[in-house]
């Protein structure tokens, strides 16, 4: 059990650093619960740290009743991502083909939600690539979107 505890406390700080900050647009009810809180849909907006002029939505089901009232129900891996150029785009330094872009814990211990950054050089655009990361099953789910490099402002 204490090996459990140090390998989830270590895991958090592994994954701290990954973290950015998000801004929650807001959330829809989808089933209604008697006692605590309801299943919902939240979308939250992200800035890509490294990418200026990028933001993206990420719209996650979010588990309700009691345990989600208490903040330990295990999110299910259903989510969509959509993101586009809300500015001029500025990168800074050079991007690697792939990396992390953002990531959030969707469960107490084991469970994340990724957005991989991809950078396809042929085609000037960024791939976003969300998944859901169960450190034991692997990714199960995904989502997709790019935004292609392009002036802003009709430049």
């Amino acid at each position: 059990m204490k090996k459990r505890i140090v390998f989830c406390i270590l895991n958090c700080i592994y994954l701290l650093p990954l973290s950015a900050q998000s801004e929650e647009i807001g959330c829809l009810t989808t089933t209604w619960k008697l006692v605590g809180a309801n299943d919902k849909i939240c979308v939250e907006a992200y800035d890509d740290p490294k990418v200026k002029g990028v933001a993206c939505y990420i719209s996650q089901a979010r588990t309700g009743g009691i345990s989600g009232s208490l903040g330990v129900a295990e999110d299910p891996s259903r989510f969509s991502i959509s993101c586009s150029q809300v500015g001029p785009i500025s990168i800074e330094g050079k991007l690697p083909e792939e990396e992390t872009a953002f990531s959030e814990n969707t469960s107490l211990f084991f469970k994340e939600t990724k957005v991989k950054r991809m950078f396809d050089s042929k085609r000037n655009t960024l791939i976003y690539v969300a998944i859901s990361r169960k450190i034991i099953e692997g990714a199960p789910s995904s989502s997709i979107s790019s935004v292609p490099i392009m002036p802003w402002g009709g430049k």
